[in-house]
């Protein structure tokens, strides 16, 4: 079943257990953010409603914090797209019929009979 969800990668391309496990991983991670970032933005809306300048003030805070969150959702992102590329032209350099290139464009290989 694992193989099953990048079944569409290339032609032979496998995707071991590990590398599936840091992509759920960093997908939970991305999750709590998200769902941190949820009642920050919810708390940030209650603030301003209320117009009392503390809760003002206030939000000044929630707001930087929520923008921290979201550079840390940007860069896990961009953590799992650098090891999902390492894994996909690991995985393939082993292959003969085709690879698939960082750009994610296939690059076919003719393979000449003996």
């Amino acid at each position: 079943m694992e193989g099953d969800i990048f079944s569409g990668m290339g032609k032979g391309t496998e995707v071991d257990g590990k590398v599936l496990q840091t992509f759920q991983n960093n997908f939970v991670q991305v999750q709590d953010i998200l769902d941190q970032n949820r009642l920050l933005i919810n708390e940030i809306n209650q603030n301003h409603e209320s117009k009392i300048p503390d809760n003002m003030s206030r939000n000044v805070g929630l707001i930087r914090e929520l923008n921290n969150n979201i550079r840390r959702v940007v860069d896990v992102y961009a953590d799992l797209s650098s090891s999902f590329t390492k894994s996909v032209e690991a995985s393939s350099e082993g292959e003969s019929g085709g690879s698939l290139k960082s750009n994610g464009k296939a690059s076919l290989k003719r393979i000449r009979s003996g």
